[in-house]
Formats: C-alpha cells, sequence, structure tokens
C-alpha cells in the first residue's frame, strides 16, 4: 500500500486519470464519431491528455482550495 502521506499525489494521479480518460473520449467521439478505429485515436488522446493533467492538478490544487475556502461561508 501506499503511505497516507502521499494523499495528495494519488488523489491528483487518479482523478487526472478517470477525468482525462472520460472527457477524451467525449471530446474523441463528438469530433470522430464512432468510427472503426475510435479507440486508438480515444487512447492516443487519453495519454496525451493524461499527461497534461495530472502535472496540472498537483500544481492547481493548493490553489484550488484556497478559492474554495475564500467563497465558502464560515459555519
Amino acid at each position: 500500500m501506499i503511505k497516507r502521506k502521499y494523499i495528495t499525489q494519488v488523489f491528483s494521479f487518479f482523478m487526472a486519470f478517470f477525468m482525462s480518460g472520460l472527457m477524451s473520449l467525449m471530446v474523441s467521439l463528438i469530433n470522430m464519431g464512432f468510427i472503426d478505429n475510435i479507440v486508438f485515436v480515444w487512447l492516443k488522446a487519453w495519454a496525451i491528455a493524461f499527461t497534461i493533467a495530472f502535472p496540472t492538478i498537483l500544481i492547481i490544487s493548493p490553489h484550488v482550495q484556497k478559492l474554495v475556502e475564500l467563497v465558502l461561508d464560515e459555519e
């Protein structure tokens, strides 16, 4: 198992993995439709999207957390 101190990196990895996979599939289907090689088109797009999404989430997530804290009311 992965140590708990890596929670940010593990969360970012899975968030990037699932979001980039879903988004690249949807964009590929919208742009190309159900063509014969859609799986290969999608996997190529997913690989590119993931390599951008993972480091982006690692860099952006602390700033997004601060932004969320600014817009939420204190309880």
